[in-house]
């Protein structure tokens, strides 16, 4: 019997393609090992900026020294490096024997099998932006047994002018609801208690769909999922967030108040140069629906700092959306230039000492706002799904609130699978600690 590796690198939708390859490889008889003693080790990879794919780079180079050793392990590249990379990985590193794009994951356990019996190198590349050859099935084999996540889309069509994702990920399309529904009960049957649906834009959902159903009718359908006690999805596109979407949310308490909303910049011009469809003031008024709905909802963002062109007006204008709009956690970045992406071309690219000076300042505000939001939750009880041990701290375990804050309390491993009530103690920026109350 084969023994695989499997690493995942970059966003939770690799996360989840790691997930289904292990279940797909545990159903095919193969056994899971440590990358010193596996035949196979399979990297499943991230092309978001530079950085990403630099740290892929030098794994690859590390696991040659065995191989030059002992012939093994064999290497498999999936995802959006491989078809960003292709066939060139082969040359630079002969232990890579599969390379395979994020829309031929299906392909990628059978041809596994053959690594073995035959010799030469395989290529599953995404030749064709719209088809695609997927892994049937939801990722049983996963870190967490009380966390879930389901895929319900493939690529993008928005073609935002900073991003790679449209090119490495494919066209936009949506996977069959009924498909995405097996999925959710198949995880809900095997303990998952807290599912999140995913996509690179997830309200686009249904738009290639002849009958539907549109995303929040989707939500609705998955809301219903009998044991399924949290719902929630990411990412958001505001131009697509529409007031169903949180009229769905108010009619299915299952569904929770935590929404990914990503603005990017908080300058009109910027936004504009981004191809991101949305100004301020629209974004604004999106951000509204959600707090009138829910005061207490958990809002998250996105933001880039130095895209070419940005000026120190336009940058003042995003740390004004921070103080604006008040985030619960941010997600920041400075520019990485992406061919084929049009802003890789764009003239004016900002200096990597000013896009460091830039990404500094606005991670040093969001951690004060992040902190002050903690620390308003003080003295308050909020219901937590515990998870499993806290990843610092000894006799600390950790769970989420439907705001998906992460809560730490002293507990066992008896409180893991439970949603349990805790009194906030403290707040850090990052996370909240508190103490079980009695059921």
């Amino acid at each position: 019997m084969h023994q695989v590796c499997v690493k995942v690198y970059g966003c939770q939708m690799n996360a989840v393609d790691g997930d289904r390859l292990k279940t797909v490889f545990r159903s095919r008889g193969w056994g899971f090992a440590g990358e010193e003693e596996a035949d196979l080790v399979l990297l499943v990879t991230c092309s978001i900026r530079e950085k990403a794919e630099q740290k892929i780079l030098s794994e690859l180079g590390r696991l040659g020294k065995r191989w030059r050793k002992t012939g093994l392990p064999a290497v498999g590249v999936v995802g959006c490096m491989a078809q960003r990379i292709g066939l060139s990985l082969f040359s630079r590193y002969p232990w890579v024997r599969l390379v395979a794009g994020p829309r031929n994951l299906g392909r990628v356990p059978e041809t596994a099998d053959l690594l073995f019996s035959e010799t030469g190198r395989f290529a599953l590349l995404d030749e064709d932006p719209v088809s695609v050859h997927d892994l049937e099935t939801p990722g049983l084999v996963r870190a967490s047994k009380w966390r879930a996540y389901v895929s319900i889309t493939h690529g993008c069509d928005n073609f935002c002018t900073y991003c790679i994702v449209p090119y490495v990920r494919g066209r936009f399309q949506s996977r069959p609801a009924e498909a995405i529904l097996s999925d959710v009960k198949a995880l809900v049957r095997d303990g998952a208690l807290d599912v999140t649906l995913l996509g690179q834009n997830v309200n686009s959902y249904g738009k290639d769909l002849p009958e539907g159903p549109s995303f929040s009718e989707l939500l609705a359908q998955v809301a219903e999922v009998e044991g399924l006690a949290r719902l929630r999805f990411v990412t958001s596109h505001p131009k697509d967030f529409t007031r169903d979407i949180v009229r769905e949310m108010v009619s299915h308490p299952v569904i929770c108040p935590s929404v990914n909303l990503p603005l990017q910049s908080g300058s009109d011009r910027i936004l504009a140069l981004m191809n991101r469809g949305y100004t301020v003031a629209e974004y604004a008024e999106k951000i509204e629906w959600i707090r009138e709905a829910f005061p207490d909802a958990g809002i998250t963002s996105d933001l880039i700092v130095g895209f070419p062109g940005e000026t120190e007006p336009d940058f003042e204008a995003s740390l004004a959306a921070l103080e604006r709009f008040r985030y619960d956690l941010v997600h920041t970045a400075a520019y990485s230039r992406r061919p084929p992406s049009k802003a890789a071309d764009m003239e004016d690219q900002v200096e990597p000492r000013i896009k460091a000076v830039r990404l500094n300042a606005v991670n040093a505000l969001q951690r004060q706002i992040a902190l002050e939001i903690n620390r308003g939750l003080e003295g308050k009880t909020l219901e937590v799904l515990f998870e499993g041990p806290a990843e610092k701290g000894e006799g600390l375990i950790s769970g989420r609130t439907v705001s998906d804050k992460v809560v730490l309390v002293r507990g066992t491993a008896a409180e893991y699978g439970k949603i349990r009530k805790v009194r906030i103690e403290r707040g850090d920026a990052w996370s909240l600690f508190g103490a079980l109350l009695e059921d």
